[in-house]
C-alpha cells in the first residue's frame, strides 16, 4: 500500500455546527480498496432550511457505501436512512437490538410529518415511504454492547453511551496484520499504549448520556482513544441538579392543580417521555401530588414505552430490581393513554386541571400542536419544556420568550407561562463532556467537536485545548480530514 493511501479519511456531512443531521463517512484503506463506512444518517430538523437539506442529494454515492453504523434511534441520527436506501444503498446496517426496534417505530411515524413538509414545499411526495423503511429493516443487523465484529479491516464494538435505551458509542479499531490485509509495519508508527497494542482506535461518541440516570446504566468510560468524534449539544451549559428538576416538576403539577389549569409537556418519544413518566410515578406513589388526570397523548411514546419494557436487562440494577419487585415504572393511577385520534380530541373537552404529555419534543409537529393552539392563550396554562429545542423550532421560539407564534398556519398569542427544566436532559453537560474526554487525554491525538450549535461547540473545544491540551477542532459541513495510520 502506498504512503498516500495509508490514511483514514473522515468526512463530515451533517451534525456539525448544528445539532441535527448527523452523518459521517469514514474511509479506511485496505488491500482490496477503500472500505466506506457511514456513521448515522439523520434528519436535519428545526427550520425551513433543514427541510431543504433533507431533500438534497447525498454528497456521496449511496451505492458505494459498504455499511452503516447507527448510534441510536433519534431522528437526527436515523431519519434519512430510508432515503439512503431509496437512492441506492444496499449494504448492511448495524446497531444494538433496541435501536433497531425503536428505529422502525420512529421512521414509520416520521412519514406523516415528512409528507406534510413535502406538500407544504410543493414536492411530489416525502423523501421516503413505508416500503423504504421495510427494506431498511431487512438490511439491519444487531449486535450487543461489547460484542466485537469485523467490517473490512475494522473491528467494531458498541459501547453503552447512556443516552437512551440502546444508545451506543462506536469504537473502531484497525485490526492487527494477522486478521486483516494490512502489513505489520503499517502499525509501527502508532504511539505505544494508544488504543490496544497494534491498533488505532477511533471513537464516535454518538450522544453521551447525563449520568447518573434513574433507568439506564452510566456512560461507559473510554480511556485509550487515539481519535474522537464527540458531541457538544450542551458544551457551554451546566445542567441543574436532578433533584431540583424533580422538585420543579412537582411544583408545576401542584400549581396547575391549584389554579385548575393545564400543564403541557412536549417530550421526545424516546427517553424523555419515559423519564417524565418515571418521575410522575414516583410522585404519585409517594403521595406528593394531587390526584388529577395525566394524559399520554402520543401513540409513538406509548409504543416506544412498550419497547422499553422488552429490555429489562439493559436497565440499571435499581430500576430492574424495582420492576422485578412488581413496580410498573411507567404506569400509575390517573394515567390515560390516548392511542386513537378521537380520544386525543376529547382531551380538550375534559375538565381541568390536567397534565398533557405529547410529541413532538420541539413542538415542530405531532399532537402537542393542537394542545398548544388551544391552551397557549390561557394564563392559567403552563408549558413545561423538558427537551432540547433546536434553533428555529417552535419550541425554541417559545423558550426564547415569543409572545406571538404561528401554529398550523394561525397566529396564536402566548398567555401561558413557559418554564424550562434542564435537569432531565439525556445529554451530558459541559462537565460531563470534559470528564468523558479526559479519560483518553493521554492517548488522544485529535478531537473533532460535533453535534452542537457553533457557540456550544466553540466553548467546549476551547476548554479541551486550554485545560487538557487536547487538539480539538470543529469541522465545517462537508469538510474532510486525512489521518495517517
Amino acid at each position: 500500500m502506498t504512503e498516500e493511501n495509508n490514511k483514514i479519511k473522515i468526512h463530515f456531512y451533517g451534525g456539525v455546527e448544528e445539532v441535527t443531521g448527523s452523518n459521517y463517512l469514514v474511509e479506511v484503506p485496505g488491500e482490496r480498496g477503500s472500505f466506506k463506512l457511514l456513521v448515522d444518517c439523520g434528519l436535519f430538523q428545526g427550520t425551513k432550511v433543514s427541510e431543504e437539506k433533507n431533500n438534497e442529494d447525498f454528497p456521496y454515492e449511496p451505492a458505494s457505501i459498504d455499511a452503516l453504523l447507527v448510534t441510536h434511534a433519534h431522528l437526527d441520527h436515523i431519519g434519512r436512512i430510508p432515503k439512503l436506501i431509496r437512492e441506492g444503498f444496499n449494504g448492511k446496517i448495524y446497531s444494538t437490538p433496541p435501536t433497531k426496534d425503536f428505529a422502525k417505530l420512529m421512521l414509520i411515524d416520521s412519514i406523516g410529518v415528512l409528507s406534510k413538509e413535502a406538500k407544504r414545499n410543493g414536492k411530489a411526495g416525502p423523501i421516503y415511504d413505508e416500503s423504504d423503511v421495510e427494506k431498511a429493516m431487512t438490511l439491519w443487523e444487531t449486535r450487543n454492547y461489547r460484542q466485537p465484529f469485523a467490517l473490512g479491516d475494522i473491528e467494531i464494538v458498541f459501547r453503552d453511551a447512556g443516552h437512551i435505551l440502546g444508545s451506543a458509542m462506536i469504537e473502531m479499531k484497525l485490526m492487527s496484520s494477522q486478521s486483516s490485509g494490512f502489513e505489520a509495519d503499517q502499525f509501527a508508527s502508532l504511539t505505544a499504549g494508544a488504543g490496544s497494542k497494534g491498533h488505532k482506535k477511533i471513537l464516535f461518541s454518538g450522544d453521551l448520556g447525563n449520568s447518573p440516570e434513574p433507568l439506564l446504566n452510566p456512560t461507559e468510560e473510554i480511556s485509550d482513544a487515539d481519535l474522537m468524534v464527540i458531541e457538544s449539544t450542551y458544551g457551554e451549559r451546566l445542567h441543574e441538579d436532578v433533584s431540583e428538576a424533580d422538585n420543579k416538576l412537582e411544583r408545576m403539577i401542584e400549581d396547575v392543580a391549584r389554579t385548575k389549569g393545564v400543564l403541557m409537556i412536549p417530550a421526545f418519544s424516546l427517553e424523555r417521555t419515559q423519564r417524565i413518566l418515571y418521575q410522575i410515578n414516583n410522585l404519585v406513589e409517594n403521595g406528593r401530588i394531587p390526584r388529577l388526570p395525566i394524559y399520554l397523548d402520543s401513540p409513538l411514546s406509548i409504543k416506544a414505552t412498550a419497547v422499553y419494557k422488552n429490555y429489562l436487562n439493559l436497565y440499571n440494577d435499581e430500576a430492574r430490581n424495582s420492576v422485578l419487585a412488581g413496580d410498573d415504572l411507567f404506569n400509575f393511577p390517573g394515567l390515560v393513554q390516548t392511542l386513537q385520534t378521537e380520544d386525543s380530541k376529547k382531551i380538550s373537552d375534559s375538565v381541568s386541571p390536567k397534565v398533557i404529555i405529547a410529541g413532538a419534543g420541539m413542538c415542530n409537529g405531532g399532537r402537542i400542536l393542537h394542545h398548544l393552539k388551544h391552551y397557549l392563550p390561557k394564563e392559567n396554562s403552563v408549558l413545561l419544556l423538558v427537551s432540547y429545542q433546536a434553533a428555529g423550532s417552535l419550541g425554541r421560539q417559545l423558550q426564547d420568550g415569543a409572545k406571538l407564534v404561528t401554529i398550523m398556519g394561525e397566529k396564536v398569542a402566548v398567555g401561558a407561562k413557559v418554564e424550562k427544566i434542564w435537569g432531565y436532559s439525556s445529554h451530558a453537560d459541559l462537565n460531563g463532556l470534559l470528564q468523558f474526554a479526559s479519560k483518553s487525554a493521554d492517548t488522544l491525538k485529535k478531537v473533532f467537536v460535533t453535534h452542537g450549535e457553533l457557540k456550544s461547540s466553540s466553548f467546549f473545544s476551547q476548554r479541551l485545548r486550554d485545560y487538557m491540551g487536547i487538539n480539538a477542532v470543529i469541522p465545517k459541513i462537508g469538510e474532510s480530514f486525512e489521518i495517517p495510520l
